[in-house]
């Protein structure tokens, strides 16, 4: 057993062939801009449609301390991305997450897959106590996987963005590590 294998955790469910999850790369910004361009993705997310390359490039430069960008892919194709950013001061135990995966691979594992890595570097890696995020109140599916993952509501944001010509609510959602 290599050094490395006696420092991962052992139950990891092994991926499905063609399926890696990796740290994301600035070469990923013109896939990436697609990604959250598509309407269903857009959709959860607070970000306006018609993204440029260039502005997702430039965030994607300038990344907040202590955050950590993750992709799934399939065949080499990014089906989602997750980020992590860490709070600091009073707060450096806590860390707000986002994701999204491609509108034609909802519902097949992939943001499970991606989630569930994020959390297991939040909790065996990061000590992250508590992760949080937002997310709408029509969004059921992101809710169930939040939920499968330890996620519990923890309050309703009324009228908290502006989307398709609406204000629409959201639930601040969070999880924390015993």
């Amino acid at each position: 057993m290599s050094d490395n294998e006696q420092n991962e955790p052992r139950d990891r469910p092994r991926l499905p062939d063609g399926v890696v999850v990796r740290a994301r790369r600035l070469s990923d910004a013109e896939e990436i801009t697609d990604l959250i361009n598509l309407p269903g993705y857009r959709a959860g997310t607070l970000r306006p449609p018609y993204q440029r390359v260039e502005e997702v490039r430039k965030h994607m430069e300038n990344p907040s301390p202590g955050a950590l960008d993750l992709v799934v892919t399939l065949d080499g194709r990014i089906v989602g991305n997750c980020g992590l950013n860490r709070l600091g001061g009073r707060r450096q135990h806590v860390a707000s997450i986002g994701m999204g995966v491609h509108d034609d691979f909802t519902g097949r594992g992939f943001g499970r897959i991606l989630l569930g890595a994020m959390v297991d570097a939040a909790d065996d890696w990061l000590d992250i106590k508590r992760l949080e995020l937002t997310v709408y109140t029509d969004n059921e599916p992101a809710i169930a996987l939040y939920e499968k993952f330890g996620f519990e509501k923890e309050g309703l944001l009324r009228a908290f963005a502006f989307r398709a010509g609406q204000y629409v609510d959201a639930y601040t959602m969070a999880r924390l590590r015993s």
